[in-house]
């Protein structure tokens, strides 16, 4: 009894609460009955040496924040030990070293290496101060962190250096967030509140997920509580949310609290179908005690001869206060810089640094034994723990049906056209799980296919609708929940459908997911994610019916301004470029691709080597030759290309040849920014084969002219040889002629945009009923009377 008694003891500021030494007492002994380790020594060993891990870990973390140096026998620090500007979001930090200490209990005790998720990414300094300890690091890492007071004091210095490199990159493999050099990170968690839509879409069955949540995020986005609506144990691994509750926010306590603390929430949680579970989140032991009852809990019902969805998921609530273990604790402080002062200045602020740092410390041989007795893992034959499946995903390459395609001079919605594909392609994969991120209306968007086939995931399946137990459409009314369902499956086949107006409440999950495959690429990680496509449809121009809420195409000009190699664009113009555009996406790797659709019927202007050619260049020619032509007509969308064919004819009946292109992917002509940007954009010898220099242009963008100007600015001859039009923020309840004319961009608009820019009199071009329509004193219905 020995050891149970070195860890009843405790370490520094790490004490056991009388439920949690009963609660691991119970574990220990079914642990050891069941064979899973080889006795109860061997266990308290483990329990013992986490307390001492995770005290070291905290005082890592400290100095991480406040000093340039760590003293290997716990001397005090003097002045000049200390960093001139301390930064870093401390008391989170604090919480969270113990937590993810347990973690590593909870797969030491098992022989299991679960993956780990963290909301709170501005917490990476206690993930990074662990594996730092335990050796656990990046290979960017490897051979600068260690355990060794050089490799802690280049962690603690390198922590907010801001050092940058001569290409304006970081010059440390370390940052404030989570990144891609934190050894088994997969989220920067930099946008709170996602990683609670996510984790219970990530774990394939037989595998297991830890996702530290955040309290703070909690009362920030809605859709959390869905997890138990979407959790099948057929398609989904075990799943366990930890939430770190600290009590406050940066300034202020957190609702939860203020509402009641964790009683309150375990109530709310079980209305919403959680079994929540509450420990003390300041003990190593009582978080990997919470993680492996929470699986039994689970796998116990499942086993239940009545079972039935949903399942009631388990919810470990930790309760803790902002910055345990430290001076400072408790406080509003403690969020960033808990001490009063600046230790390096401060006398008092030094004194109380000094006294946090001692009682957290472990000498070097303990802490060596500590982490020698949790590092178990070839004797168990896991992994270590930055090795976890989740974070190095890479499935089979899918099959890639051919599609249907249309005939070239017939009619037909894009939309339908991308939905019989994705059937196939679905069909084609089976072994590929598959996630459709849906707020509602896929048959309204005609991906009646796609929802007949695989099916609303619900509890309860109504007889008469397209529902399914196991259906792999997740809908709600709620476009960032819907869209981490797909973004979270990564070792699968995924595809998110939304009205365009809509789907910029996705931006910010989007946008945490591309800038983070994106700093993996810069760092040659090669992310094996399967390309994730978004298709907005009901897309602006086509949406005219509704308000101006439902007519915006922010989303895409949003994303065009990410980096184009990870964060696509694409306007497909017919159901042939619609069914090529998303064929191609699937057939890359790590890319997030905004594809924008018509979903009511049009021409079809593309066969299928047309298609395949101008979603492989980006660009084409549809009508006329650039060579031949005085003028240039660029068409950024169906509509757009519509328009644009109309204004050719209307200006080749007075003698003026004109030829129109379609660009389906603008970020492939823009000027590149980087190397990796670059190897993805045409090179000028094929931008100028299609826009030649010198020639007069009139773009038709389906978004704001603006940003499209920006993108294209290799095509751009300045405003005397260019124009562009498109969206210009004006809409209503209007139809499509309507809001076409609102924007000023008809047909008509174009002939004389292109008299700018050509040098033509526009009563030469335009007669003057049409004039007066487009200068706003006739009648926009006189636009729409037959070409002459």
């Amino acid at each position: 009894m020995e050891l149970r008694d070195r860890w009843l003891s405790g370490h520094g500021p790490i004490q056991h609460r009388a439920d949690t030494v009963t609660r691991v007492d119970a574990l220990v002994g079914s642990l050891a009955a069941a064979g899973r380790i080889p006795g109860p020594d061997d266990a308290y060993a483990m329990l013992a040496a986490a307390d001492r891990l995770g005290c070291a870990a905290m005082n890592v973390v400290a100095h991480m924040t406040y000093a340039r140096r760590i003293d290997p026998a716990g001397a005090p620090l003097a002045a000049e030990d200390f960093k001139p500007n301390p930064e870093g979001h401390t008391g989170g930090s604090l919480n969270m070293a113990p937590a993810f200490v347990g973690y590593l209990l909870a797969n030491a005790l098992s022989g299991i290496t679960r993956g780990w998720l963290m909301g709170q990414g501005h917490c990476v300094a206690a993930i990074e101060a662990v594996n730092a300890l335990t050796g656990d690091v990046s290979a960017a890492q490897r051979g600068r962190y260690d355990r060794s007071e050089a490799g802690l004091a280049r962690l603690i210095n390198d922590f907010y250096s801001y050092a940058i490199d001569a290409q304006g990159l970081p010059a440390v493999p370390l940052g404030s967030h989570a990144g891609p050099n934190t050894a088994g990170a997969v989220s920067e968690g930099g946008y709170l509140g996602f990683a609670g839509l996510q984790y219970v879409h990530i774990p394939l069955p037989g595998e297991g997920l830890v996702a530290f949540l955040s309290d703070g995020a909690f009362e920030e986005q809605r859709g959390s509580d869905w997890a138990t609506r979407w959790w099948r144990a057929e398609d989904c691994g075990q799943a366990v949310p930890v939430m770190i509750l600290n009590g406050r926010r940066i300034e202020q306590r957190t609702q939860i609290v203020q509402e009641g603390g964790a009683h309150w929430l375990a109530e709310d949680l079980r209305h919403n179908g959680f079994d929540p579970l509450i420990v003390d989140g300041r003990d190593p032991a009582a978080i990997a005690w919470a993680i492996l009852e929470a699986e039994a809990r689970l796998a116990a019902r499942l086993a239940e001869a009545d079972f039935q969805y949903p399942a009631r998921l388990p919810y470990v609530i930790a309760e803790t206060e902002k910055g345990f273990g430290f001076p400072g604790a408790g406080t509003n402080a403690a969020h960033n810089l808990p001490l009063g002062g600046n230790p390096r200045v401060d006398r008092a602020a030094r004194d109380a640094f000094n006294e946090g740092a001692s009682r957290l410390f472990v000498s070097g041989p303990e802490l060596d034994a500590a982490i020698a007795a949790l590092s178990n893992h070839d004797s168990q034959g896991r992994p270590r723990e930055s090795r976890h499946p989740m974070a190095h995903r890479h499935p089979d390459a899918p099959a890639l049906p051919t599609p249907a395609w249309e005939t070239v001079g017939g009619q037909g919605s894009a939309m339908a056209a991308l939905d019989r594909w994705f059937v196939e392609l679905a069909r084609a994969n089976p072994t590929l799980r598959v996630r459709v991120g849906n707020p509602d209306e896929l048959a309204s968007n005609k991906m009646g296919g796609t929802l007949a086939l695989l099916k609303h995931r619900v509890n309860r399946p109504e007889a008469e609708v397209p529902e399914g137990l196991h259906g792999s459409v997740i809908t709600a009314l709620n476009e960032e929940a819907v869209a981490a369902a797909a973004l979270a499956n990564k070792a699968g086949l995924n595809l998110i459908v939304s009205y365009e107006a809509f789907a910029v409440k996705m931006l910010g999950l989007l946008r945490q997911e591309i800038i983070f495959a994106r700093r993996q690429k810069e760092l040659g990680q090669s992310p094996g994610w399967l390309s994730v496509p978004l298709v907005v449809t009901s897309h602006t121009w086509e949406n005219a019916k509704n308000e101006q809420s439902h007519q915006d195409p922010t989303i895409g000009e949003a994303l065009l301004g990410e980096m184009s190699d990870t964060s696509r664009v694409l306007f497909p113009v017919d159901g042939n470029s619609a069914a090529a555009a998303l064929r191609a996406v699937y057939a890359r790797r790590a890319q997030v691709a905004c594809i924008v659709v018509s979903k009511r019927d049009g021409a079809h202007r593309f066969d299928v080597r047309a298609a395949e050619s101008l979603v492989e260049r980006g660009a084409a020619h549809v009508a006329g030759d650039p060579s031949a032509s005085v003028l240039q007509f660029v068409a950024i969308g169906a509509y757009q290309l519509e328009e644009a064919l109309k204004a050719r004819d209307h200006l080749a009946a007075r003698g003026h040849e004109c030829c129109v292109s379609v660009v389906i992917e603008p970020g492939r002509l823009r000027i590149a920014r980087d190397e990796l940007e670059s190897g993805f954009v045409l090179p000028d010898a094929d931008v100028r084969a299609l826009f030649p220099p010198g020639l007069p242009r009139v773009l038709l963008c389906h978004t704001r002219p603006e940003p499209m100007l920006g993108i294209l600015r290799r095509l751009d001859g300045g405003p005397a040889r260019t124009r562009a039009l498109g969206y210009i923020s004006r809409g209503g309840t209007l139809d499509v002629p309507g809001m076409l004319f609102a924007n000023r961009c008809t047909w008509a608009h174009a002939v004389d945009a292109a008299a700018a820019v050509a040098g033509w009199r526009r009563q030469d071009v335009l007669d003057p009923p049409r004039l007066r329509a487009i200068d706003g004193h006739g009648k926009p219905a006189d636009l729409l009377a037959p070409l002459s």
